[in-house]
């Protein structure tokens, strides 16, 4: 598998099926992932049929959540029977929760709880949302946070393309003569940047340059897919990919504290969202275009 693929696809992921907008509007997805989770919206459509969305994204991002808003009506597509079967299917390989608006009575409410959690036994809750929509947010969050939904890692990484770069003057001491103080010379480096997240980005640097951990560096010029800023960052750790150095610093504002300058920050946010939901989009697309096209060929 291409490495840029395996990049897309690993982690958990957690993908909201035919939401209403006006209770779950797309801006909770960039939202969601400055907090950590990598979330998607999938809708229904005429060129590729919900069920065959859902059956590749199951089989495509292995790891993910799936929360299905059962209000939603979609032509072929009777909900319990449709949740019962992709439950039997996949069992304890997938993580199923249901999106629903308020029952119109506590009983309604309870024989609803009772066959999604009880009978199927579906692990990311039975969620009542309403047209509050800060609180459908929270309690999303809550479950995808019980679910762990974020995986491994506190912020969502980017892979960046050949044209991030990073510059920065390195000091290095030298001594001028036998009876002359110490004086420093400036050096210029530069490297390529690698990923990255809202708190670290990795990179390479020439194979010369050796650096301590713990290098606090000030002022380093940073292109991340043609977005400038400058940044201090503070070397974390060094180790060798493939007979490459990679080294990996950890963002630091001009207050002393870890992280981005709060000037900073919310462009480095946007552009990290926009740099991982489109490589997953696009390869959703792909896979999607190739179903519809081999249905269609079917049919012939």
């Amino acid at each position: 598998m291409d490495e840029s693929v395996k990049h897309i696809i690993e982690g958990r992921k957690t993908f909201f099926i035919a939401p209403d907008v006006s209770l779950l509007p797309e801006t909770y997805l960039e939202d969601y992932m400055n907090r950590g989770y990598e979330t998607y919206i999938i809708n229904d459509d005429r060129s590729c049929p919900l069920k065959t969305k859902v059956e590749i994204i199951i089989e495509t991002f292995r790891d993910s959540i799936l929360f299905f808003c059962i209000n939603s009506v979609i032509e072929g597509i009777d909900w319990p029977s449709y949740i019962k079967y992709l439950q039997d299917k996949y069992g304890e390989t997938i993580l199923i929760g249901v999106l629903h608006t308020k029952c119109a009575t506590e009983k309604e409410q309870a024989n609803l709880e009772k066959y999604y959690l009880f009978n199927l036994g579906i692990k990311c809750g039975c969620i009542t949302i309403e047209y509050q929509k800060a609180r459908n947010f929270s309690l999303i969050e809550k479950v995808m946070f019980a679910n762990q939904a974020c995986g491994r890692r506190k912020n969502v990484r980017a892979l960046c393309d050949s044209t991030s770069r990073m510059t920065f003057t390195l000091h290095k001491p030298q001594q001028r003569s036998a009876y002359s103080q110490q004086s420093s010379k400036e050096i210029m480096i530069n490297g390529k940047i690698l990923d990255v997240s809202a708190s670290h980005f990795t990179c390479t640097l020439p194979p010369e340059v050796s650096l301590p951990s713990g290098l606090k560096i000030h002022k380093i010029l940073v292109n991340i897919n043609g977005m400038h800023f400058t940044t201090d960052a503070v070397l974390l750790a060094q180790r060798t990919l493939s007979e490459t150095k990679v080294f990996v610093f950890g963002f630091f504002a001009r207050d002393g504290k870890p992280g981005l300058d709060a000037d900073v920050q919310p462009r480095v946010l946007q552009k990290i969202y926009q740099m991982v939901s489109d490589k997953v989009k696009a390869l959703l697309r792909t896979k999607f275009d190739e179903a519809k096209n081999n249905a269609q060929f079917t049919r012939r």
